[in-house]
């Protein structure tokens, strides 16, 4: 059942807990995350990227991942544009009937410097005036989280912390419904350092802003078997640190609605596939390496759905009967 980012979120916030939004760049990923859905009775955002799919028609892709979230009509899903960097990704989206977009202005879309405030606003005002006539709900975000979005930028070593009061003029000024901050988080597998969030800083945004929906990027957990298993099986993965589970349920119980969560996945799929075909070195036949992947990022986006707390909350946003 395809459902805006508001409606989903507006529920979250009335029960206390955060809806999981999860990368995909295939069909395959698509029904793996929507089937832990299903199996969990959670809602749940299944974002895509602009440019990062396995498939060379990008119009043709977002019309197939639509068709895949709106078959799976018990499921209360969100079809979203994570990081779109342009008005035209946007507009795009919007076309191809997602039901929620972000416009990620925080930086330039040419020299990648972080964006002035004002330039921000004025890019993230346009895309909420052709969004929201149509029914499309609109994430901005604020602030620089550090590291790299695959397929979006490079590398960010500077974090840029959300400032409260600039938040609150952000959403007073361009009306997007979602608002991603930065608090701490880097994106990418590849995380120096120890991650912590600044919970009273998450805090005092919400505070300032008790009706606009906060995100958190760059969340993931980098589960350390996964990266072994990875680099048992010819990989070269550095050492990394991601954020704990106690912290992101700390970030929920501050106020925060919507958790990204792509690296996590992506490592389960290719640690799962990576070991297969290590092992099954005579099997050619893709859908059996490609169900052994599917299974292995079920079963990641189960567990992060139970740690957000979203389980079984699916039925509240259903109509009985389906």
């Amino acid at each position: 059942m395809l459902q805006t980012l508001a409606q989903s979120l507006a529920a979250a916030e009335a029960g206390g807990y955060a809806v999981g939004a999860f990368n995909v760049s295939d069909l395959n990923q698509a029904y793996a995350v929507l089937t832990a859905a299903r199996r969990t009775g959670s809602p749940v955002i299944v974002q895509a990227i602009a440019g990062m799919a396995a498939y060379e028609d990008e119009a043709w892709w977002w019309a197939r991942l639509r068709e895949v979230v709106v078959s799976f009509d018990d499921v209360p899903a969100v079809l979203h544009l994570d990081h779109g960097r342009s008005y035209d990704d946007c507009a795009r989206a919007i076309d191809a009937g997602f039901s929620s977009v972000m416009i990620d202005a925080s930086r330039d879309e040419v020299t990648d410097e972080p964006s002035d405030f004002d330039s921000n606003v004025a890019l993230s005002l346009r895309v909420v005036e052709i969004a929201h006539p149509a029914g499309v709900s609109v994430e901005g975000e604020l602030g620089t989280i550090g590291g790299a979005e695959a397929g979006v930028r490079g590398e960010v070593d500077e974090i840029v912390f959300a400032d409260p009061e600039q938040a609150e003029e952000f959403v007073r000024r361009t009306g997007v419904d979602a608002l991603a901050v930065a608090v701490g988080t880097s994106h990418g597998s590849v995380k120096l350092g120890s991650q912590r969030l600044r919970i009273p800083l998450i805090a005092e945004i919400k505070e300032r802003l008790p009706n606009t929906y906060l995100v958190l990027h760059g969340s993931s957990s980098i589960p350390g078997e996964a990266v072994a298993t990875i680099n048992a099986h010819g990989g070269e993965l550095p050492e990394s640190h991601g954020i704990d589970t106690e912290q992101k349920q700390q970030a929920i119980e501050s106020g925060i609605r919507k958790i990204n969560q792509g690296t996590d996945s992506h490592l389960a799929w290719t640690a799962a596939l990576r070991e297969f075909s290590d092992r099954e070195r005579s099997v050619v036949e893709p859908s059996i390496a490609t169900a052994v992947a599917m299974g292995a990022m079920e079963r990641i986006v189960e567990q992060r759905m139970h740690e957000f707390g979203s389980v079984g909350r699916a039925a509240a946003l259903t109509p009985a009967g389906r």
